[in-house]
């Protein structure tokens, strides 16, 4: 192959309880990009629509991961990035991990697969790296393995996918206001109390327990965050009350995603969910604040393959 155009998926990250650690891939919301082969070795980016962002390679996050990944093997050929952004920046749902975790992966396929998955994760990690200064990998991850998964360790890197019951959805809203990652970092305390950090242990494990038992019940009384949520809830206008109209329409649990300002609900059933997506609305057409919302099956696969030549 010397052309790809893939799917590369949002994300929702943290997934309430599994701060920097638990993240999921999105089916119905993400980037495409086209990654081809060409004469002139490293990497170059020639067009982005959808969003004003640098085409400079060391200024952007798909460049930078890319340069990662040739760092680390010899080609007698560069590559040409096309990006047509359909995730907003800022919107808390994996706008820099798609572009990051897309190229690695495109390009690791046209180099015939020589780098593992989690080798693309610790490359598109640097892409994270400069959107954010932080490498942190629960976008990535699950862009680039599909489904839920678990960043078991950072040092040494060590990613563990995660069972999805099949009839779990994704509802995000997306109030149209910008959440920067690296400004709601910031504003997080360094430590934290120990009861606190108890009962956080106690839902990561439960949220596993029951995404592997496919328990909804379990799954969604695991769906609390004691640390992050009551700081970063502050920047998001009507999170209380989104929350509570998603759990009243029968959401199993509802969080922020990522940084947010978008917030998730998980539901069981297609159904459930959509009925979750009108109980969002309701809350922001109340106060006026203008939104995009995605309803979504898991994606299991992750990036994805729409045209090859």
């Amino acid at each position: 192959m010397e052309e790809l155009r893939i799917f590369t998926p949002a994300t929702i990250a943290n997934v309430s309880c599994g701060f920097d650690v638990l993240g999921l891939a999105l089916d119905t919301v993400g980037d495409e990009m086209i990654i081809k082969k060409v004469s002139q070795k490293g990497v170059k980016i020639t067009k982005i629509i959808g969003q004003d962002l640098p085409l400079e390679t060391h200024k952007n996050v798909a460049g930078v991961a890319a340069l990662a990944l040739l760092a680390e093997i010899e080609t007698k050929f560069g590559f040409e990035i096309e990006i047509d952004k359909r995730i907003k920046p800022g919107s808390g749902i994996g706008s820099s991990a798609a572009s990051a975790a897309g190229v690695v992966w495109a390009i690791n396929e046209l180099l015939g697969n020589p780098f593992h998955k989690t080798d693309l994760v610790r490359f598109a990690m640097e892409g994270e790296r400069l959107a954010t200064g932080v490498a942190h990998a629960d976008n990535v991850a699950p862009a680039l393995f599909g489904g839920f998964t678990l960043v078991r360790s950072y040092e040494p890197l060590d990613i563990i996918p995660i069972n999805t019951p099949s009839k779990l959805y994704a509802t995000v809203i997306h109030p149209q206001i910008e959440v920067k990652t690296s400004d709601a970092r910031e504003i997080l305390k360094t430590t934290v109390p120990l009861k606190n950090a108890i009962k956080q242990w106690g839902n990561v494990g439960g949220l596993i327990s029951g995404l592997y038992t496919e328990d909804y019940g379990l799954i969604g009384r695991s769906l609390e965050d004691f640390i992050i949520e009551p700081i970063r809830s502050i920047l998001i206008p009507a999170f209380e009350a989104v929350k509570q109209l998603s759990l009243n329409a029968g959401a199993l649990g509802c969080g922020i995603s990522g940084s947010g300002p978008s917030i998730f609900a998980l539901s069981k059933g297609e159904k459930v969910a959509t009925e979750v997506a009108k109980a969002m609305e309701l809350a922001y057409e109340k106060i006026g604040i203008d939104y995009d919302i995605h309803i979504s099956k898991i994606n299991n696969k992750g990036i994805k393959i729409l045209e090859s030549k």
